[in-house]
């Protein structure tokens, strides 16, 4: 099985090379599919962003910042690129502020989670032909509400995790985690200043630790996740 073409891969990191190691396992994911990972950001520039009718995929991954604080300088160029990927078909796999993100555009809101998650946590499923219940990485404040025409595919006590909407998919959670995209995470967290705060929050060098040891098994997870995601968008012919 496998599909063709040009999978735009967005990432929030201005320093040069830190985007491209934040996108972890979901770049081999999209390259085993037979898809050209096109790796850019609008935070600072980069790679210049393709017409989107050359794009079969367009993957969104996680952020510092809020997909609800419209101050964010680039965030209304982003959520305009969204707009139009979900306008013209062209299917958007939603990570974490992606999913947000995804979440806000097709009508859904966004706003500060009841409490924030850290760490490994354990998810059901609705439809786990789409979605397999298992335990994923969780780093995140924020929480989205369903968009008008949307499934519900698991939740917890903190709120929504993950949706489908036609042929998008928003999660949560962090399928492309691995031990260097985490440390590039650390990275810069300690360049703006929040790593102690986040270190009295959750132990750091235990998560670290956590996703060595868990790290064949998020790998295969993310694989497994991404081609669900590309057969439910029919892109992908099983």
């Amino acid at each position: 099985m496998g599909i063709m073409g040009k999978a735009l891969v967005l990432v929030h990191e201005a320093v040069p090379g830190r985007g491209e190691q934040e996108v972890g396992t979901v770049g081999p994911a999209l390259t085993g599919l037979g898809l050209d990972p096109l790796v850019t950001t609008l935070v600072g520039g980069g790679p210049a962003v393709p017409d989107l009718a050359e794009v079969a995929v367009l993957v969104v991954l996680g952020a510092a910042e809020s997909a609800a604080d419209d101050t964010v300088p680039w965030l209304g160029a982003e959520l305009d690129l969204m707009r139009r990927a979900v306008a013209t078909g062209t299917p958007v796999l939603g990570i974490c502020f992606g999913a947000q993100a995804l979440a806000r555009v097709l009508g859904g809101t966004v706003g500060r989670a009841p409490r924030s998650e850290r760490g490994f946590v354990a998810l059901g499923s609705a439809a786990p032909d789409l979605l397999p219940a298992g335990e994923w990485l969780q780093f995140h404040d924020d929480a989205f509400t369903l968009p008008p025409g949307g499934q519900a595919l698991a939740s917890n006590d903190v709120g929504l995790q993950a949706f489908a909407h036609g042929p998008h998919l928003g999660v949560q959670f962090h399928p492309e985690i691995t031990p260097a995209a985490f440390a590039a995470w650390v990275g810069s967290w300690e360049e703006s200043g929040v790593a102690e705060v986040l270190a009295a929050e959750v132990d750091l060098p235990a998560l670290r630790a956590d996703l060595v040891a868990r790290s064949a098994a998020t790998e295969d997870a993310c694989h497994d996740l991404v081609a669900r995601f590309a057969t439910h968008a029919g892109v992908l012919v099983p």
